[in-house]
């Protein structure tokens, strides 16, 4: 069977493809940018884009390998596998989508140029790639998650030239580019790969108490920096000010819906964890598209509390009926949390664009919506290029799932057997003595000691 050992192999063709095309920007190479200060009389490198950039880069690049990785180690058996295939596929697709943003964005004479943002949008085009792992989490080989990568890191670059550069819609934050992408992308691969034997390893896919605190850890990671998420390449000043604010409202009001729609839906007013876990953060993604315009915090916060309340309502009851009915087998949910949300969030967006005025933005309407400023489309025209938008990012989206799920099905790639899913065993060298206490808990739970007594007894 296909392993790990495939990475290598990635490597040296990605670093022989960066040898041939990609350099630095301006802002990076030390000749242009002394050139630079020189010519517009600069004395100070302030100025350069990396002050102003690399703060929410770095916050993004926390949601990417800390967030992302932790929110998925809920599986109590599959824990290294969740952090450490992110670790990977991460890793690698970073550098894929720089190449492949780059000829289809960045292209300069031939050359690829590279700088902080250019880093930022790879990072953003990998948390598309890892909203699709966590569809098909526990299923998949590690090289066929980086053949996944290979071609979703592709469609996603062409979805987002055609969205950015042909249609002219905005999605600062991605709730189209991003995660409804990478949601439908993910659930179409997961359907195509679908195992009807998969009730096998049914009795591992599921948490424990302490796999549970582990993806808290990532949830509040992802909590926390999402608004430098969906502001990290919006316009410097107001637009990167009222993105963040929009998000961070959008969030709160979200959380606050989760936590009321979870003890609704759940037996005797308990909470569900999945639910907490998950659907909180539906909010950040709901935003994205509309964090820039003017949606006025109101409006974040309404956004926030159906984003939190879909999502809710998905887990308890729109999940069992994929997989039961469409046979859609999504381990992570992340039709709850990123594939509806982010519809909603192109939904605001369209709608928010139409509403768009001169009254409204003043001046400002140049940097949220330059083709309205310049004349070239109306508000009206801008929201239905908007709304086309989102389902031009589905038809890429579902069409491409299909056709990479065959792909990966291929038995050169390797998957586990369907008595080994949601096993880190079958691919990791797990210490013997987590296995002892995992076969002991499981005894204890499954025989109980009969001589205890409740501490009331």
């Amino acid at each position: 069977m296909l392993c790990c050992d495939r990475s290598g192999d990635f490597q040296v063709i990605l670093i022989i493809l960066f040898a041939v095309v990609v350099e630095y920007d301006y802002e990076t190479d030390a000749k242009k940018w002394h050139q630079y200060l020189r010519k517009h009389n600069e004395s100070t490198n302030i100025e350069n884009d990396f002050y102003y950039r690399y703060p929410s880069f770095q916050d993004v690049h926390v949601m990417i390998f800390v967030g992302f990785g932790f929110l998925m180690t809920f599986l109590k058996r599959y824990g290294f596998g969740s952090v450490g295939f992110n670790f990977l596929i991460a890793a690698f697709s970073l550098q894929w989508a720089t190449l492949m943003q780059g000829f289809l964005h960045g292209l300069h004479h031939g050359k690829i140029h590279i700088g902080v943002e250019s880093m930022i949008n790879a990072d953003f085009c990998t948390g598309s790639v890892l909203i699709s792992f966590g569809a098909v989490l526990g299923k998949t080989s590690p090289v066929q998650l980086l053949v996944m990568a290979v071609f979703e890191v592709t469609l996603f670059a062409v979805n987002e030239f055609i969205l950015l550069s042909l249609m002219g819609a905005r999605d600062a934050g991605g709730s189209m580019t991003i995660h409804t992408f990478g949601a439908y992308f993910g659930l179409m691969v997961t359907r195509i790969l679908y195992r009807p034997q998969l009730e096998k390893s049914k009795h591992k896919n599921g948490s424990v108490y302490h796999s549970d605190l582990f993806a808290m850890i990532g949830t509040i990671y992802l909590w926390m920096f999402w608004p430098s998420f969906n502001s990290a390449i919006t316009a410097h000043g107001d637009d990167q000010h009222r993105t963040v604010m929009n998000t961070y409202y959008s969030l709160a009001s979200c959380t606050l819906a989760t936590y009321a729609m979870s003890a609704l839906v759940c037996g005797e007013g308990k909470l569900d964890m999945v639910h907490i876990q998950n659907a909180a953060l539906a909010g950040g993604v709901a935003v994205g598209t509309a964090g820039e315009m003017m949606l006025t915090p109101f409006g974040s916060m309404v956004v926030g509390f159906l984003a939190g309340t879909i999502s809710t309502l998905g887990f308890k009851y729109l999940s069992p009926v994929l997989e039961a009915k469409l046979k859609v087998q999504d381990t992570c949910g992340v039709h709850n949390l990123h594939g509806m949300p982010g519809i909603l969030g192109a939904i605001v967006g369209a709608i928010t664009a139409s509403l768009a005025t001169h009254d409204v933005y003043g001046e400002g309407m140049e940097e949220v919506f330059p083709d309205i400023f310049s004349g070239e489309v109306t508000a009206l025209k801008q929201g239905l290029n908007q709304a086309l938008s989102l389902l031009i990012t589905l038809g890429i989206a579902l069409g491409g799932g299909i056709i990479v799920g065959f792909v990966l099905k291929l038995p050169v790639f390797g998957s586990p057997p369907d008595t080994m899913c949601f096993e880190d065993g079958v691919y990791w060298e797990v210490p013997e003595e987590d296995e002892a206490h995992d076969e002991l808990t499981a005894v204890r739970h499954e025989a109980p000691d009969e001589t205890e007594k409740p501490l009331n007894g």
